[in-house]
């Protein structure tokens, strides 16, 4: 019997899990499992695609959140995030997990060392969410950035308060493919050679947000490490 996984999410057509994952499951022989891409245009649709007994999947955009009031617990980390990325059916209980933190703390500490330098979170939508749960987790000061009426809004930031933390993390969809011209709106002349900037987007490689930063001197890191640890936790929830 055939075990599926599969992405749920709405546009999937440049989806990175459906190669990868079916590529470790051929190198591990494991030619009764199949990953499948489900793309929903609404949310009320999941039932049916959780009805097909699925073993595992992954939840991109715009359903982390979404998905879930129709899985039957969650995890500590899903639960105090407020998004899953990863659901594992357990005796037919589905569990949802996060492994989008998991992915982000190992990828930023190959990137920032044994440093914990003052961060910038760009945006508070759910991904945001994941990152800051990672910073608190490595005990990492960190201010939200936002358009909200709540907290410091990107009017607000100073070149100065840019110079004064050397973390800087984008959390938005800005300057991803194919709107690679868009970018976050923060003065980059603050920005210098002591600044580490982390952007979660991963196509393309090098956003505006990145080469800006880069030219600047910072050092700087996009989002492929980043998928591809929570990718390889998932496998393990899946394994496990």
């Amino acid at each position: 019997m055939t075990k599926k996984y599969g992405l749920i999410g709405k546009k999937l057509g440049h989806s990175f899990s459906p190669a990868y994952f079916s590529k470790k499951f051929a190198e591990a022989s494991l030619f009764d499992h199949s990953y499948s891409a489900f793309e929903l245009d609404h949310i009320e649709e999941i039932p049916r695609i959780l009805s097909e007994d699925l073993a595992g999947a992954n939840v991109t955009i715009p359903y982390k959140k979404a998905i879930i009031p129709y899985l039957h617990r969650l995890d500590e980390a899903a639960a105090i995030i407020g998004a899953v990325n990863c659901i594992v059916n357990k005796n037919g209980l589905y569990t949802g997990f996060n492994t989008d933190w998991l992915g982000f703390r190992q990828s930023l500490l190959e990137f920032i060392g044994d440093q914990r330098p003052e961060a910038l979170v760009l945006g508070n939508g759910g991904a945001s969410k994941a990152i800051c749960f990672a910073l608190d987790h490595l005990k990492i000061n960190y201010t939200v950035i936002s358009r909200s009426e709540k907290g410091l809004r990107y009017e607000d930031l100073t070149p100065s308060i840019v110079s004064a933390n050397h973390l800087i993390i984008n959390t938005t969809p800005l300057g991803m493919y194919p709107f690679v011209d868009d970018l976050p709106q923060i003065p980059y002349e603050g920005i210098d050679d002591q600044h580490f900037v982390f952007d979660l987007i991963y196509n393309p490689e090098k956003t505006l947000f990145l080469a800006l930063s880069a030219e600047r001197g910072a050092k700087i890191q996009n989002g492929y490490p980043m998928l591809i640890y929570q990718a390889e936790e998932s496998w393990k929830l899946w394994n496990s």
